[in-house]
C-alpha cells in the first residue's frame, strides 16, 4: 500500500528476504551516497541529450510542439530510490509548495500493481443499507473535490544520517499535490450508514492487499476517494486509478490502489495497525492508531551540500502540520539561543507544506541553522531531546518530528548535524 515507512513484505531482487528499517537504510546509505553526490552539483545535460546549444539561440529556430512536454536537459533533478521500497523528494531542489507528481515520495509494500483502469472496481459494503460496487467511471458522474495538501510517510526521518546528508534524504519521504476526487462522506451518505458504523476497513488491490482501520468521523470529514493529482490521472506509484486521501494523516493510512471499503462496528485490527505501525514506548505502552503526522520543519537551503560565502543569504524551508494551519515559524543561526520569526510564503493553507524565509547574513564564522515550527493548535515542533524524554527509544521510527539543524564551517560548507538517539 501507502507511502510510508515499514519493515516487512521488502523484496529483495536477489532473493526476496524480508529487510528490516535498519538494514534497509544501510543499504540506502550507499545508494543515496553515489546519488546524491550526482544531484549535489550543478546540473548537466544528460547523456540523451548531447546536442551542444547555440551560442545565440536567437539565430537559430528551437524544436517544435510535442505531444507531452519534457524537462530542459540540463534539469537532472531526481528521487532517491531503491530496492522498490521507497524514493524520497529532493526537497532541496524544488521551489514553491507543489510537487511534481514524478518527483512525488514512494513507498509500496509489494511493488507497484499494473491495473487496467476499464476494469477496476470499488466497492462499499458491511453495515451500510445500499451497499454499491462502482466503476472508475461511475465515480467520475459524483461530484468533484480537489484539495491541495501534503502526504508524508509516518517513518520520515532517517534517524542515523550523517554530517553529509541533505534534506532529501533526511526526510524526503514528504511530498504535496493538488488531489482531486470524490469526498467519501458523499458516497457514504449514498449507501446509507447504519447507527452503530463506526470504523471502516480501507483495502488495496497490491500483492501486499495493504489495509487499514479508518474512523468514520475521518471518513465523514476531509476523506477523498481521489483518481487525480496535480491536474492529471494518479501515476502508477501514487496508487492509479484510485487511492484513499487523507488530509493531515500518516502516509500508510491512505491506502493506494483502493478496491473496496467495508465499514464495521470495530476497528479491524490488522497486521499494519497491530504488529506494524504502532509505537512501543517507555512504561510498557503502546501508542496505537497515532494516525496524525505532528508540526515539523525543516530548512532545504543552505544546507549540505552547498559551500556558501560571506554576505547575504535567504534561509529557505518548509513546515507543515497534520492538525491545520502553520501559524508561525522561527528560525536560529546559533543552535537555538535565540529566535527570529520568519516570513510565511502564502497561501498559507490548512494541512499543507507552507514555504518560509528569513535574510541571514554570514560573517564568515561558525553557525548553527535551525528551524522551529507551531500549528494553529499551538502546538510546538519539539526538540529531539524532548522527543525521547517523552516517549523512550522505543518509539522509534515513527512519527518523529525533531527540530533538525545545519552546521556552517569557516570555510562555508554546510552539514547536517548528526545526533545520536538514545
Amino acid at each position: 500500500m501507502t507511502d510510508e515507512n515499514d519493515s516487512t513484505n521488502k523484496t529483495d531482487p536477489s532473493g526476496g528476504a524480508d529487510w528490516t528499517r535498519r538494514e534497509m537504510l544501510a543499504v540506502l546509505a550507499g545508494t543515496a551516497s553515489a546519488a546524491l553526490a550526482g544531484t549535489a552539483h550543478a546540473a548537466e545535460p544528460s547523456s540523451a541529450h548531447k546536442q551542444e546549444p547555440p551560442a545565440d539561440p536567437t539565430r537559430t529556430p528551437g524544436t517544435g510542439p510535442s505531444a507531452r512536454g519534457e524537462r530542459s536537459p540540463f534539469e537532472t533533478t531526481e528521487r532517491i530510490a531503491a530496492y522498490g521500497v521507497i524514493s524520497g523528494t529532493p526537497l532541496h531542489q524544488l521551489h514553491g509548495t507543489l510537487t511534481p507528481a514524478d518527483l512525488h515520495f514512494e513507498r509500496h509494500h509489494a511493488g507497484i500493481p499494473n491495473i487496467d483502469p476499464s476494469k477496476h472496481e470499488f466497492m462499499i459494503h458491511g453495515l451500510v443499507e445500499r451497499p454499491i460496487k462502482l466503476s472508475m467511471s461511475d465515480l467520475l458522474r459524483f461530484p468533484a473535490v480537489s484539495r491541495i495538501a501534503f502526504l508524508e510517510c509516518s517513518g520520515n526521518l532517517r534517524i542515523d544520517a550523517g554530517p553529509e546528508t541533505t534534506p532529501q534524504f533526511l526526510c524526503g519521504l514528504t511530498s504535496q499535490s493538488e488531489w482531486t476526487g470524490v469526498a467519501l462522506s458523499t458516497l457514504l451518505r449514498e449507501v446509507g450508514l447504519r447507527p452503530n458504523a463506526k470504523w471502516l476497513l480501507a483495502e488495496g488491490s497490491d500483492a501486499a492487499v495493504l489495509s487499514r482501520s479508518i474512523p468514520i468521523e475521518k471518513a465523514m470529514d476531509d476523506a477523498i476517494i481521489a483518481y487525480a493529482q496535480n491536474g492529471e490521472a494518479l501515476r502508477p506509484g501514487q496508487g492509479y486509478p484510485l487511492r484513499l486521501f487523507l488530509p493531515g494523516w500518516e502516509g500508510n493510512t491512505n491506502v493506494k490502489w483502493l478496491r473496496r471499503i467495508e465499514v464495521s462496528d470495530r476497528p479491524f485490527m490488522t497486521r499494519e495497525e497491530t504488529s506494524k505501525y504502532s509505537e512501543p514506548i517507555k512504561g510498557g505502552h503502546i501508542r496505537s492508531f497515532s494516525f496524525t503526522m505532528d508540526a515539523r520543519s525543516v530548512i532545504t537551503t543552505p544546507t549540505y551540500p552547498e559551500h556558501i560565502e560571506r554576505g547575504w543569504h535567504d534561509i529557505r524551508g518548509i513546515a507543515w502540520s497534520g492538525r491545520g494551519r502553520i501559524a508561525k515559524v522561527e528560525v536560529s543561526v546559533d543552535g537555538g539561543r535565540r529566535w527570529e520569526n520568519a516570513r510565511l510564503l502564502g497561501p498559507v493553507l490548512p494541512k499543507a507544506h507552507t514555504r518560509f524565509s528569513l535574510p541571514w547574513r554570514w560573517g564568515g564564522g561558525t553557525a548553527e541553522l535551525s528551524s522551529r515550527a507551531t500549528d494553529e493548535t499551538g502546538y510546538v515542533q519539539p526538540t529531539r531531546r524532548a522527543l525521547i524524554d517523552a516517549r523512550g527509544v522505543g518509539s522509534i521510527p515513527y512519527h518523529l518530528n525533531p527540530i533538525v539543524s545545519w552546521l556552517v564551517e569557516t570555510d562555508g560548507r554546510m552539514l547536517y548535524k548528526a545526533e545520536p538517539w538514545g
